[in-house]
């Protein structure tokens, strides 16, 4: 069936001609002698008005019967006219219904935990089918940065033998008869295939069984990794700027209407693509905090609290660096001050950590010592230590969560709302 996408219709160009559309009832609103359809696809909404001296007895009762969801196309005349939602109506003449709908169980006032059940229906609703296009342009602006940069796609596993940081957080799994776990992160990976491509990059789902439940966390999330060679810290921390402004700037271009349908001012973000991001040692940061009164010490990491507080300071993201070694990953390079060559990404008005990234540790005898010190077995990662025994060179990473990312963009109060099925604690696994 060729479909001609509700977008494609609302033009000047074609008011008072024939125009026919398909779709879902989005509103509906009856009278004695009209009844009002607002019709929505994938693209945009229109309204539809069934007048009952214009149509058929046949046509009026089908828009009668119609419910909210169902599924129908209109065929009618297109006019302009700024009353309705998106500036043009369409004078319906005839209606073709695939499904009429039962009555559509949401009526968009639920609480989070009552929609559980009816997630696969509740994700039809327009603000988020706009976060789902700002996500897909911010994802795709980000590969296409990558891939113009000279960095090459690949496929890391998700299923390991092995940690890759902190071993209480893993989601345990037999395989076949041997022990494994679910990926926190493609790192370990992506270094070793770093000696053949220099530069690489994948986009994976990442598992942590952590205990918090707060609104940026999720036990699986999407993680844009990156790994390369030669690179430094200060080098690596260049390139995410560069690759978070390339992806923002494909959102103001291809969802300029959507930020502005969700709340999010457009203009905002150029300023964030125009201004330089902020960079600050972490011990930098535990003055300022402590200047404002938070109880915090040297020493002590950056909970979503603490960062709140730093990124409401600044107007701009803020490269965190220089954690003290004890509070970061057994595989960061350390630079002989206590502190280890890394940094953490927040993004401003309080949302936090959207990256992290270190300069990777390439001594083979201190990583051996940093493995045992984080209570990690080094006969386990054989593999990740001959890495540093042939041809081992200078290089650095980082991780980019992909909901937290979109969660700031967009203004979304809970991570969870940033992706259609998500999985935390407490009944989120019932689709």
């Amino acid at each position: 069936m060729e479909k001609t996408y509700v977008d494609e219709i609302l033009d000047e160009k074609f008011v008072g001609s024939s125009v026919s559309v398909s779709g879902w009832v989005y509103r509906k609103r009856e009278m004695k002698d009209k009844i009002f359809l607002v019709l929505r696809d994938s693209t945009n909404i229109v309204q539809c008005i069934v007048r009952k001296d214009k149509v058929t007895e046949k046509t009026w009762e089908k828009a009668h019967k119609l419910q909210i969801e169902g599924s129908l196309k209109v065929t009618g005349k297109l006019k302009k006219d700024e009353r309705a939602p998106t500036g043009y109506e369409i004078e319906v003449e005839e209606i073709e219904v695939f499904d009429f709908g039962d009555i559509f169980p949401l009526k968009g006032d639920e609480k989070p935990d009552a929609i559980l059940s009816w997630r696969h229906l509740w994700i039809r609703n327009r603000k988020f089918t706009e976060i789902t296009k700002i996500r897909h342009s911010l994802t795709l602006g980000m590969i296409d940065y990558f891939v113009k940069s000279g960095w090459y796609y690949v496929f890391p596993p998700v299923i390991t033998p092995t940690a890759g940081e902190d071993t209480t957080e893993l989601f345990e799994i037999k395989y076949f008869n041997e022990k494994a776990y679910l990926s926190q992160t493609a790192q370990l990976y992506l270094e070793a295939m770093i000696f053949s491509l220099e530069k690489v990059f994948s986009l994976t789902p990442s598992f942590r069984a952590e205990m918090s439940r707060t609104k940026r966390h999720l036990h699986e999330y999407w993680h844009l990794e990156g790994e390369a060679a030669w690179m430094k810290n200060e080098d690596m921390m260049d390139f995410v700027e560069a690759l978070v402004k390339a992806g923002l700037k494909k959102v103001v271009d291809e969802r300029f209407e959507e930020l502005k349908l969700i709340g999010r001012d457009p203009e905002q973000i150029k300023e964030w693509i125009k201004k330089p991001f902020k960079r600050i040692k972490y011990s930098k940061a535990i003055e300022l905090l402590k200047e404002k009164g938070i109880k915090i010490e040297y020493g002590e990491d950056l909970g979503a609290d603490e960062e709140r507080e730093l990124t409401l300071m600044f107007d701009v993201p803020i490269f965190v660096t220089n954690y003290p070694r004890e509070i970061k990953a057994f595989y960061m390079k350390e630079v002989g001050d206590g502190t280890v060559a890394n940094f953490d990404l927040l993004a401003p008005e309080g949302y936090g950590e959207i990256v992290g990234g270190s300069e990777r540790e390439t001594n083979y005898e201190l990583l051996i010592k940093k493995m045992k010190e984080f209570k990690l077995k080094p006969e386990r990662y054989k593999w990740y230590l001959d890495l540093r025994k042939y041809g081992s060179v200078p290089h650095s990473g980082f991780g980019l969560g992909i909901d937290r990312t979109v969660r700031w963009i967009a203004k979304v109060d809970h991570v969870r709302d940033t992706l259609p099925f998500p999985r935390l604690r407490g009944g989120w696994l019932e689709i």
